[in-house]
């Protein structure tokens, strides 16, 4: 585990590193004072969801056993993970690939945080996170996060004018079409959990049988 969780950790870290660099280079080219971009760079759910996976991973992979950070290796915060990574992928794949055309480093990038990592992660989840006791009330607790960063996006974004994905846009959109959409995404998070207990529940009992 410690030797997948290492290399999976790198991969994030790296990720992250490489779109940070892209922002701040970005920024630059176009006038912005490097706070502002990396304000704004913090404000996409994929970076923050792919930092809590590098975060994961790293402690997985060098400190498994210290009590600093025990937080992140509840199987009830790496199992909400799975979710968020997830939905990483299916929505950038569903909303956001036709209208985005990356190239170079910034196709790197977007490959890693939204293709591979949830890839990675979702196999480290499926063969190395404990399955016990997975109620099914998990998935409503797994929806504290993005319930709260859509909550976050609209109050940023209607101080700023500015909003990290079109489907939260309240200015193009307006708030009634917004609000559906995050109803909407939000009930896939939910979907998600569920059928993510589904599979802990089952593959729990699949384990409890092959000892009998």
């Amino acid at each position: 585990m410690r030797l997948y969780a290492m290399v999976t950790a790198a991969l994030g870290w790296f990720a992250l590193t490489l779109q940070c660099y892209l922002t701040v280079s970005l920024s630059i080219a176009n006038g912005k004072t490097l706070i502002a971009r990396l304000v704004t760079f913090f404000r996409y759910f994929t970076i923050l969801t792919n930092l809590l996976v590098a975060l994961i991973l790293t402690r997985s992979a060098w400190r498994p056993s210290a009590r600093r950070g025990a937080f992140l290796s509840r199987a009830v915060v790496q199992s909400g993970t799975a979710v968020y990574t997830a939905l990483v992928g299916i929505v950038y794949a569903l909303l956001l690939h036709q209208i985005w055309n990356p190239q170079g480093l910034q196709k790197l990038a977007d490959v890693l945080l939204h293709d591979l990592l949830p890839i990675l992660y979702a196999a480290y989840w499926l063969i190395f996170v404990s399955k016990k006791s997975m109620h099914w009330t998990r998935a409503l607790w797994w929806l504290l996060y993005p319930a709260g960063y859509f909550a976050y996006t609209l109050l940023r974004g209607a101080a700023s004018g500015w909003y990290p994905y079109p489907f939260l846009d309240a200015n193009a959109l307006g708030y009634s079409r917004v609000s559906a959409n995050a109803g909407m995404l939000l009930a896939a998070f939910l979907l998600t959990g569920l059928l993510l207990v589904v599979c802990s529940r089952w593959v729990e009992h699949k384990a409890g049988s092959d000892l009998r």
